[in-house]
């Protein structure tokens, strides 16, 4: 989150709440009308706080991360990359547009510790894809999801021009960014992007019979969810993709792929989950105010409809639910959720009824 991102994060909570301990905003936040309670809803419990004063890490002593958020993660090998959006110091300072963290913690039960983080110098996560932080240009570059293909890791990015109104942000461009030293220097493929209003400006990406199926939406939180796949080895060969057209499958034309889940969608994952022998997609729903959870059977669809998580009435200002690559075979989900006013990560769990 960018100083003038208090606009997207405040639009899924209760009022505009501006953490002036982070960051000094830019941008007068907007509050989205007042979220309704609501009676049916899965259990859900906060494990942990993992970052910033408070979080079982120690962020701020060891890496310089007063603020951050996201926290999508994937696996190099055994280790689980956590990859986070943007980041500051102390009152808004040494802002950095993304950060990592490895980790190899194998329970979750009492939260997830950092073995370490990317860093530039000691005691200092290091912005990971550097970004031009100009306004009406490029404000910031978020990583939205990752994946390893052999010893090469790869980041979807998405590069922000500008943050709008609530939930809604003007891209620049998507695409790829890969790195050949395990994350400690990255490249923007140039080759490798989407137009700034592709329905591929954020993404959730999970491995099925051999494809990387990669799950997107626009830039915002008001689009539809549209499903691409490709071979891992041509990640970065997007010409290549095929889509799902609610029918099958078309390679090369980005307009023939279907609506698999209908807008609104912000931030979401997708894993399976053999404990539940299904599909499971988690996303924000910027109109309820709420996290919810669908299932599906098959990777394609049709989806179910949303189960409600949590609100911004129990966590105000949530957004970004990450499931994890791993523990998905029994009957705590495990998550990552973002809170603006805190603007910190939180390990979260949730369950399905029997």
């Amino acid at each position: 989150m960018n100083p003038g991102r208090a606009i997207r994060a405040a639009s899924a909570t209760l009022v505009a709440v501006v953490p002036l301990t982070i960051f000094a905003s830019d941008a007068t936040p907007v509050a989205s009308p007042i979220a309704t309670p609501v009676s049916d809803v899965l259990p859900v419990d906060m494990v942990a706080q993992l970052t910033g004063y408070g979080g079982i890490n120690d962020t701020v002593a060891r890496y310089g991360m007063y603020g951050t958020d996201l926290g999508h993660t994937f696996m190099v090998g055994d280790e689980m990359y956590m990859i986070f959006g943007d980041t500051f110091g102390a009152n808004g300072s040494d802002w950095r547009s993304s950060a990592a963290a490895v980790i190899t913690d194998d329970d979750p039960a009492d939260g997830l510790a950092f073995d370490r983080m990317i860093t530039d110098h000691d005691g200092h996560a290091a912005e990971l894809i550097p970004s031009k932080k100009i306004d009406f240009d490029e404000i910031t570059v978020i990583p939205t999801y990752g994946v390893a293909v052999g010893d090469r890791l790869f980041l979807h990015y998405m590069s922000v021009e500008h943050w709008g109104d609530p939930g809604h942000w003007d891209l620049g461009s998507s695409g790829w960014a890969y790195s050949d030293d395990a994350g400690q220097t990255w490249t923007r493929d140039v080759t490798a992007t989407w137009p700034a209003d592709s329905n591929f400006g954020q993404v959730a990406i999970e491995e099925h019979d051999g494809y990387l199926h990669i799950f997107g939406i626009p830039g915002g939180r008001f689009g539809g969810v549209h499903l691409a796949r490709t071979r891992p080895e041509d990640l970065l060969g997007i010409d290549s993709y095929e889509y799902w057209t609610g029918a099958g499958w078309t390679t090369g034309d980005p307009a023939a792929a279907a609506t698999i889940v209908p807008a609104p969608v912000g931030e979401l994952s997708v894993r399976w989950n053999a404990y539940y022998d299904s599909w499971v997609m988690m996303y924000l729903n910027e109109d309820r105010s709420a996290i919810v959870l669908r299932l599906a059977e098959e990777i394609t669809g049709p989806w179910s409809d949303e189960r409600i998580v949590t609100t911004g009435v129990e966590h105000p200002a949530l957004y970004a639910p990450y499931q994890f690559p791993k523990w998905n075979d029994g009957p705590d989900i495990y998550f990552t959720m973002s809170m603006f006013g805190p603007y910190q990560v939180y390990l979260m769990k949730t369950s399905l009824p029997e």
